[in-house]
């Protein structure tokens, strides 16, 4: 009896045992591939799941995370038969597990191979020159081989990028100088436009000083003219101004003598004054009347008159 139940307790731990190994848990961002007597039976996704011993079996357990595979350089050659090396970079995820658990033997070397020759392919068909310039045109037609390539297998490529693009060494030592003569050549070219629009900006400024001095000299000879202008009809103004001063005391002054009735011995006199003064002037030519001498003894008369 006692053996009997230290048999029955061994079962009982046993079969405990076997429950709780027979749990499974599957975390985030896993997938099992789950076989039934050597069959697959099924895919696992995450959470907790019971497996039944001897019968089932996880078969494969796949991350479905993005994978990065780097690949060492590949030797390819161009349409100039320029032999080069290149190393890609393929960014991919498993879709489905099954498919990637059956589809191919060995998924890495697969795309490895498959990624050398579809490069070795692109690059047959372009220059140098092109190939150098045209890597997001190369990316993306291996990307879309790849992708369709790997589909049966559950993979898809979601990015491939080419990492170094290394030339022989004669071919790089030819581009340096060639990138060193081009950027010789640009320099030259700045530098000249650079003078050329100096060049320009001097002769603008000069054409606009002189515009500004024509036209500062045109203002001033405006200014001055009409100046002078105003200076003759300020000097007119007061010579009209005088001269009808001088004409209002002369009327005046012949008003009064007129109203004095003076006599004939004080005409002759003012006209004797008069003709002194035409005497001392700087005209070269006098005008001497005929009535003169009467004149001088009537003069004379009136003298000899006014002293008795």
């Amino acid at each position: 009896m006692p053996a009997l139940i230290i048999v029955l307790a061994v079962l009982l731990v046993v079969a405990i045992i076997i429950v709780i190994a027979s749990i499974k848990i599957v975390p985030q961002s896993k997938a099992y591939v789950i076989e039934r007597l050597g069959s697959y039976k099924e895919t696992w996704q995450t959470g907790i799941h019971f497996l039944w011993p001897i019968f089932y079996k996880i078969s494969k357990q796949v991350s479905l995370k993005e994978h990065v595979a780097d690949f060492p350089p590949q030797p390819v050659i161009t349409r100039d038969n320029v032999t080069m090396q290149i190393d890609t970079v393929v960014f991919f995820q498993i879709t489905d597990p099954k498919l990637y658990a059956y589809g191919v033997e060995n998924p890495i070397m697969a795309i490895e191979n498959l990624t050398a020759t579809t490069l070795r392919n692109i690059i047959g068909d372009l220059e140098l020159d092109h190939t150098l310039t045209s890597r997001d045109t190369i990316n993306a037609k291996i990307r879309s081989i790849l992708d369709e390539a790997t589909d049966p297998w559950g993979i898809k490529i979601n990015r491939v990028e080419l990492k170094n693009i290394k030339p022989p060494a004669e071919i790089q030592d030819a581009m340096e100088k060639q990138m060193k003569a081009e950027r010789q050549r640009r320099e030259a070219i700045l530098r000249a436009e650079g003078e050329k629009s100096s060049n320009i900006l001097v002769a603008e400024g000069k054409k606009e000083s002189q515009i500004l001095e024509a036209e500062a000299a045109k203002q001033a000879a405006i200014l001055q003219a009409e100046a002078e202008k105003e200076a003759r009809i300020k000097k007119a103004e007061a010579e009209a101004e005088a001269i009808l001063k001088i004409n209002t005391a002369q009327a005046e002054s012949i008003r009064l003598i007129n109203e004095a009735k003076p006599e004939e011995a004080y005409l002759l006199l003012k006209k004797l004054e008069a003709y002194e003064k035409a005497a001392d002037g700087q005209a070269t030519k006098i005008i001497v009347p005929s009535d003169l001498q009467g004149i001088v003894g009537l003069v004379s008369s009136v003298t000899e008159a006014a002293k008795k």
